[in-house]
């Protein structure tokens, strides 16, 4: 066993822990959707009844939004089911498709979200030292939400170590590939409509 599978192997069980914080946080996370939605709803509902509205309740429904596109990107990183072209990925052989992943996690992903950390710190910082409000009449304060950049890239930030350090293990077998037979949203809703065209 050499040098980089000795570490990979030590590092399996953090990225492990890593995965889990990263599925514990998403599933309820996600739940936040059906309160924007709540919220959405019952504003427009109380505007069109009362004619009246508030511009907190307007904003909360962005930063509802905000939090779960932020923060429950990990978790989309970890299910695979990030934005990619699947149809050239699919044609391309297995170690290609390893390596274009290594390559994109390590040289892409991961200096992205330390750009956007680094920048992301002092965005928040002054809007909470000014603690700066809304623009809008009754608004929210403004520095909650943009502490949503920082921490957001943070945690993807470290599902994308994960998944770099998960692919590599992959590409020296020691582990085997938790999405070999993963179908993704995409395939699974062409082959509904190819069956259903069949039936036909």
């Amino acid at each position: 066993m050499g040098a980089l599978d000795a570490v990979l192997k030590a590092l399996l069980p953090t990225s492990r822990a890593i995965d889990a914080m990263t599925t514990w946080m998403g599933k309820r996370l996600a739940w936040l959707i059906m309160l924007a939605v709540i919220v959405s709803a019952t504003n427009a509902i109380i505007r069109k009844t009362l004619d009246t509205s508030s511009n907190s309740w307007l904003e909360l429904q962005w930063v509802l939004f905000s939090v779960v596109f932020l923060l429950c990107s990990p978790w989309t990183l970890l299910a695979n089911e990030h934005i990619r072209i699947d149809i050239i990925n699919q044609m391309l052989p297995k170690r290609v498709r390893n390596s274009i992943d290594v390559i994109g996690h390590a040289f892409f992903l991961v200096p992205f979200t330390i750009v956007m950390i680094i920048t992301g710190v002092p965005f928040f910082y002054r809007s909470f030292m000014l603690n700066e409000q809304s623009g809008n009449a009754g608004g929210l304060p403004q520095w909650p939400a943009k502490s949503l950049v920082m921490i957001g890239f943070t945690f993807l930030l470290i599902q994308a170590i994960s998944e770099l350090i998960k692919r590599l293990a992959v590409m020296r077998n020691l582990i085997p590939d938790p999405h070999e037979n993963q179908v993704h949203g995409l395939e699974a809703e062409v082959e509904h409509i190819v069956e259903a065209i069949e039936k036909r």
